[in-house]
């Protein structure tokens, strides 16, 4: 039976996130519906399903954009590929991409120029890799996992360089920059700054929590490769974990042999979804509801430049 539940922070919506889901809003405040968004803003149904609502439809491909359109590129960025078909269409683009997805792009442009071959850190498929891979596609090698990093074999040894994916951690990719440190002595190494604060952040704060209760809920999109670390963090401190999209997902037979249960939440989910899932515990027995703070987060993002700029609706 449930005693107590902890609410870790940080949890939710990191700054980026916040960023990107204002600048959809203002957009439509601004010229109206329907605004189009290029991949879903972020990987939660909730956030998407409320945004359609007030007005914005989501595509995968700039091609289902009629010409001339209002466009947000989400938070997770896009290739040069796709800004080249958007300027072909006329649509008039609203960048969302979070600035640090942008500044990993910058790097690896530069270490292209350089000729330095880039091994990027990072999950194939992923919207952000294919986005970054898009900047250098025939200098940038995705690396996934560390039989990979054994066996890459770059164009020139001596000028390699090591990019990651920015929602995993420093631990998702020590084992990995460790193997290639071993075969690349001259291997440049990725700015601790890649790694997303949001993403450390929380899994600081989960390993921090997972040594204080018997089980934890990671509350999050199975889209949310933050969300999946999350409780993969978990399992790793011998912990159990589940990760669930809501309230609705919770099944009660987990908490038989449970008195102490943390919460936590994907960088991509809504605070109301962590209220209705206490409401739940709540109605399973819970009786005491705490919150932690294991880190301060007080980083803020600035609007794109466009939108802040863009005055009056169509």
């Amino acid at each position: 039976m449930i005693e107590r539940v902890i609410l870790v922070r940080p949890r939710g919506f990191c700054a980026g996130v916040e960023r990107a889901i204002e600048t959809v809003r203002i957009a439509l405040e601004k010229y109206g519906p329907p605004v189009y968004v290029r991949h879903a803003i972020v990987h939660n149904r909730w956030v998407v399903e409320r945004l359609k609502e007030e007005g914005a439809v989501f595509v995968e491909d700039v091609l289902q954009i009629p010409e001339g359109a209002v466009t947000v590129f989400s938070a997770h960025g896009v290739s040069p590929q796709v800004k080249r078909e958007a300027r072909r269409r006329n649509l008039k683009v609203i960048d969302a991409t979070c600035p640090l997805v942008t500044k990993v792009h910058l790097e690896a442009k530069n270490f292209a120029r350089k000729g330095y071959t880039v091994l990027l850190i990072g999950h194939r498929g992923h919207v952000e890799v294919e986005g970054t891979m898009g900047e250098a596609p025939d200098r940038i090698i995705l690396i996934e996992t560390k039989e990979d990093a054994q066996n890459v074999i770059p164009p020139n040894p001596e000028k390699v360089a090591v990019l990651t994916q920015t929602t995993l951690s420093v631990d998702d990719t020590k084992e990995i920059i460790d193997t290639l440190k071993k075969r690349f002595p001259k291997l440049v190494l990725p700015s601790r700054d890649d790694i997303c604060y949001a993403t450390q952040n929380r899994q600081d704060a989960v390993k921090s929590l997972a040594k204080e209760v018997d089980a934890i809920l990671v509350i999050g999109s199975k889209e949310s490769s933050n969300s999946n670390r999350l409780k993969e963090v978990v399992v790793r401190q011998g912990t159990k974990s589940y990760l669930i999209e809501d309230a609705s997902h919770i099944d009660p037979s987990w908490f038989r042999e449970v008195k102490s249960v943390g919460i936590t939440a994907g960088a991509s989910t809504p605070e109301f979804l962590v209220k209705e899932v206490v409401k739940k515990l709540k109605e399973l027995g819970a009786k005491e509801i705490i919150e932690k703070e294991v880190v301060k987060e007080e980083v803020v993002f600035s609007l794109p430049k466009k939108i802040v700029g863009t005055k009056g609706k169509r």
